[in-house]
């Protein structure tokens, strides 16, 4: 009686250690850290500092301050995608809010991205003839230089940020083919937006160096805002994460910046009369080569803020083609 006494403890010991549940796991930020605060701020009080020093332009009867191109078939680009805009922000907000991703696999993913991508791709074809040119160099600009990030750029925050992309996918040099539509519908929306503030300023005051430093003080804050509010927006989303997210918002947010430093000013261009930068002639080819340059002035800023802010090797280990999940 004695020995059953004593010797079972230790059967119930043995039992909990074996089967009881783990502990949950350790807590982990998913909502921005307090710094993030702070750089906004400092953002917002230098562009009010910039728009004090404006002096206003004159405005005529044809001429007014104007967030969209006054006439024509840029105007009519807008429109549209702003509209489409709110569909495919829509649908994301439904599947992330819903967790319908987690019904999805490799097939569900691109067909959804690819879905949503479709119509701006095939967008010029709804337009009139006369309307259409615009819209198709856009969308080729866009094509491009999202391509490029994808294929490129990503590989930069797999190894700065450490980030990953977990769910099941059809992969092109390790990134989530859905990935390669899912950009082409975020940069278009994104640089349509952010056309709006630069031609609002452009508008709106008198050109001259005061003018110019209020443009450039614009990108470089929608640039990180940008980029933030899309780590925002996707961290309800468990299979993109990253090995430090806290970093992941505020220096992650400024590495990816720097894609929309570069390529926000150049796409602005694009079919603008009196725009900064030149723009591109209507041949496509033209248009093709201004997107291409502008990736590779992206690539070169990503480079060098990788050696010089953290310093760690570039790795790339993608093949091909390889389905994960």
């Amino acid at each position: 009686m004695s020995v059953a006494i004593s010797v079972a403890p230790s059967f119930t010991s043995l039992w909990d250690m074996v089967f009881a549940p783990p502990p949950p796991p350790a807590s982990q930020l998913r909502g921005p850290p307090a710094e993030s605060l702070a750089i906004f701020a400092a953002l917002g009080a230098a562009l009010l500092a910039l728009v004090a020093a404006q002096t206003t332009a004159k405005t005529t009867d044809t001429w007014k301050p104007h967030w969209l191109p006054p006439s024509g078939e840029k105007r009519a680009y807008e429109v549209w995608v702003l509209k489409y805009s709110v569909v495919w922000m829509g649908a994301f907000a439904v599947i992330i809010a819903g967790q319908l991703y987690e019904q999805f696999d490799a097939l569900g993913y691109f067909v959804v991205c690819g879905g949503l991508a479709a119509p701006l791709l095939l967008q010029p074809l709804f337009f009139p003839p006369r309307a259409a040119g615009h819209a198709l160099r856009a969308q080729l600009w866009i094509a491009i230089f999202g391509f490029i990030g994808n294929y490129w750029y990503t590989h930069y925050f797999y190894c700065v940020l450490r980030a990953k992309y977990t769910m099941p996918a059809w992969r092109l040099n390790d990134v989530p083919i859905a990935m390669y539509a899912g950009t082409h519908f975020y940069f278009t929306s994104y640089h349509v937006l952010a056309n709006l503030p630069i031609r609002r300023v452009r508008s709106t005051f008198a050109p001259g160096t005061a003018r110019t430093c209020l443009e450039l003080g614009l990108v470089l804050a929608m640039s990180y805002a940008t980029a933030f509010m899309e780590t925002l927006t996707i961290s309800n989303f468990p299979y993109y994460d990253f090995e430090n997210r806290s970093m992941a918002y505020t220096v992650g947010s400024a590495f990816y910046g720097l894609y929309f430093v570069v390529s926000f000013p150049i796409y602005f261009a694009l079919d603008e009369p009196d725009a900064a930068l030149p723009s591109p002639g209507a041949a496509l080819v033209e248009v093709a080569l201004s997107s291409l340059g502008a990736g590779m002035a992206v690539l070169l800023l990503l480079d060098a803020a990788r050696l010089a802010v953290v310093g760690v090797p570039l790795t790339i280990t993608g093949t091909l083609w390889e389905v994960t999940g």
